[in-house]
């Protein structure tokens, strides 16, 4: 028999599931490929519910949770469906709670020990410049806590199984998210182009998310002309740029600019004499690539929008992968980290580096967003070194 204070309790652990149950349907829904009206619409109906249902609930039967202080049987006057709808918010602490809990990234489950240098620059000093073009922007940028500007050059020394010998030491220049919409003046784009560049990467590459709004389209070549990468410089959409009404105008503005498209594709080069398979998977957004069995002989590098394609890229040989998409969850919490994600796994690949077998994989916590927030989770250029693991 459940005492009252045990009974409240309960309550409280049943609104949490309730919480919990909202929060993995909204990171979930956005790893499908449905229209982002359709999803954004779905996002809203759940959002209401999430917030209005307690209070609703509350208020329909507030005599019987009152009733509950002196008498703990009250709870069976509340509806079966009620009853039952309690016991599946329950039933997500192990279904949802504990995985999410085994993925935080205080815990390292599955990431890569990788070294960083970090560098934090305030962009809109570094430009001499206002970077906020519309109102929205100048408003949400001055607020605080939010990092929308402060720019994490992170220079990552990344270890990967796999790497043949030629490639030790291989770098990679990778950006993700960059998401013109408008608000932020393309002056922000063109600073982190730069940076990327003067590092002089053997390789640059863009995992998605350019472009948000058509008037943006002319801006492509003026930021991503002066990009310039010894191997060359590729890119892949993502979900937010099929938002132009053609798709096709971005990629023509791209290759204008002198970077290789590899929506659907792949490209075999010779990297420092060695043979590696350069692949995109803009997927589910657009269709995947057709790929033969691996080669033993073929180092294969995909470059993918989004996290959750490690299923595909471990089936397909891929011994390295990097995307972006998750924002870094847009916002991270000490030690429990970041609780927002787009993806079919929550949280679980935010951001950072992994290891499923045999894919080594990086994600970006991107440049941009459409949401100009960005609370603990600063815009990120990855400038990755590949290495070889270390003997254990």
């Amino acid at each position: 028999m459940f005492t009252p204070n045990r009974w409240w309790f309960i309550l409280l652990a049943v609104l949490v599931g309730h919480f919990g149950i909202h929060l993995a349907i909204y990171n979930r829904i956005n790893g499908f490929g449905i229209p982002r009206r359709t999803i954004k619409r779905i996002v809203k109906v759940f959002f209401v519910s999430a917030i209005t249902l307690p209070f609703i609930v509350g208020y329909l039967y507030f005599d019987t949770f009152r009733q509950l202080i002196v008498d703990p049987h009250a709870s069976d006057y509340f509806p079966a469906i009620l009853n039952a709808y309690g016991v599946v918010c329950l039933a997500s602490w192990l279904v949802l709670g504990v995985p999410w809990l085994l993925w935080r990234p205080v815990l390292g489950v599955e990431w890569v020990p990788a070294e960083r240098n970090v560098e934090v620059v305030d962009v809109q000093r570094a430009v001499n410049r206002s970077l906020a073009l519309t109102a929205k922007c100048k408003f949400e940028s001055k607020l605080p806590l939010n990092q929308i500007f402060d720019l994490a050059i992170e220079q990552i020394t990344l270890p990967v199984a796999g790497l043949p010998a030629k490639l030790d030491g291989y770098r990679i220049a990778h950006l993700s998210d960059i998401h013109l919409t408008g608000d932020v003046h393309p002056d922000y784009a063109k600073y982190v182009v730069t940076r990327a560049t003067g590092w002089r990467p053997d390789m640059m590459v863009i995992t998605g998310d350019i472009i948000d709004r058509q008037p943006c389209v002319d801006w492509l070549p003026e930021i991503f002309a002066a990009a310039d990468a010894a191997d060359g410089c590729f890119y892949v959409l993502g979900n937010h740029d099929t938002r132009i009404e053609d798709s096709r105008q971005t990629r023509q503005s791209m290759d204008l600019a002198g970077w290789t498209d590899l929506g659907s594709d792949s490209v075999l080069c010779s990297l420092r004499g060695q043979s590696v398979r350069i692949i995109g998977n803009e997927y589910p957004w657009f269709d995947r690539p057709e790929l033969d069995p691996n080669n033993d002989d073929e180092f294969r590098i995909l470059v993918s929008h989004s996290p959750d394609q490690i299923w595909w890229a471990r089936r397909h040989g891929i011994q390295l992968m990097m995307a972006g998409h998750t924002h870094g969850g847009q916002g991270r919490l000490p030690l429990i980290g970041p609780i927002l994600s787009p993806s079919f796994h929550g949280s679980r690949f935010a951001s950072g580096d992994f290891y499923k077998p045999p894919t080594t994989m990086h994600v970006s916590r991107g440049l941009g967003g459409v949401h100009l927030m960005r609370i603990h989770c600063r815009p990120e250029l990855s400038l990755i070194t590949l290495r070889p693991p270390q003997p254990k």
